[in-house]
């Protein structure tokens, strides 16, 4: 059986999707602070928290774990600014008791969601692996220390890990069993979508003073079952013994300002909505784009959905049957 922590959240619930269509049993570990019970499909969900060792042990001690997906985080880079500590209590703290009661019970395959912002402000693009680690906002740097955690487990305890860095995970399931549903929503599309929808007054995009073609943030969107597929792949390589302890991007390599982006939203969803233009937003690096050529190369990971607008087509339909 395999525990998906995090599992009833956006990129947990597709991946979560992605392991029941290929026939796995799955048990989510989730406390439903942002996740959603009714996006885990026929999977076991057990309602806890990763900061509460006991619920952890208890699920290890119900289900016959055989591997770990853990994507259970705080993600919001402006809050975790404001509050460092909730972030490195739950995201760090969490992953030891979870890291912990995985050496307990001798599982040791795990894959590990991790980010783009581990690597910061990058210094050249595309962004490979092996880039410099300098993270912007508190969130990305949580993450840097739990895939150095991974390293340390490895080397002591042989948990063998993969940690995905993924830039800007988006769009929905293509058969509309699920996708991005956050109170309060801070992604770009689910945000421009409620203003196409007149939910909300305006689209503000932060900053437009930035070294790039338009002034504006330029970003590398990746479709959420191309990375659901991707952290399928990565633990088949686990078990199979092919990979030890490593780390890969997951990204289209393709950058889209935030302006190109508002466009093919208005393209997609036929509505002229107002945009207003806004200050930068703190721990925001100008460009990240990835480069992808080692997870193609080492997982045999290819993109199907990745395109910009599949992307935004995808979760233009899931946002309409979510919240219309």
């Amino acid at each position: 059986m395999i525990l998906v922590t995090g599992g009833a959240g956006y990129v947990g619930s597709h991946t979560v999707l992605a392991l029941l269509d290929k026939g796995k049993d799955v048990v989510v570990l989730d406390n439903l602070s942002t996740g959603h019970r009714d996006l885990v499909g026929k999977a076991h969900l057990v309602v806890g928290d990763l900061t509460d060792r006991s619920s952890v042990e208890a699920v290890f001690q119900k289900f016959p774990i055989e591997g770990v997906f853990h994507f259970a985080a705080k993600s919001i880079v402006p809050e975790s600014m404001k509050q460092p500590d909730l972030y490195y209590v739950n995201n760090v703290t969490g992953t030891i008791n979870l890291l912990s009661t995985m050496v307990k019970y001798g599982v040791k395959n795990l894959v590990f969601s991790s980010t783009a912002a581990v690597y910061g402000e990058p210094e050249h693009v595309p962004i490979t692996e092996d880039s410099p680690k300098n993270p912007q906002n508190v969130y990305g740097h949580t993450k840097l220390v739990i895939e150095e955690m991974l390293r340390n487990y490895f080397a002591a305890y042989s948990l063998k890990s993969v940690s995905l860095r993924y830039f800007n995970a988006a769009g929905a399931d293509p058969e509309g069993r699920a996708g991005e549903d956050h109170d309060p929503e801070t992604h770009l599309l689910p945000i421009a979508f409620n203003t196409a929808l007149g939910k909300r007054k305006e689209f503000t995009v932060y900053g437009t003073d930035y070294p790039t073609s338009d002034g504006t943030c330029i970003r590398d969107f990746i479709h959420v079952s191309d990375l659901a597929e991707a952290h399928l792949l990565a633990f088949e390589k686990l078990q199979k013994g092919e990979l030890d302890c490593e780390s890969f991007n997951l990204g289209s390599e393709k950058g889209y300002s935030v302006n190109q982006i508002v466009q093919v939203v208005k393209k997609v969803t036929g509505i002229d909505f107002p945009v207003s233009y806004g200050n930068r937003r703190e721990g925001d690096p100008a460009v990240l784009i990835a480069s992808s050529q080692r997870a193609q190369e080492k997982l045999q990971w290819k993109m199907k959905h990745s395109d910009l607008e599949t992307i935004v087509s995808t979760a233009w339909a899931w946002h309409q049957k979510r919240f219309r």
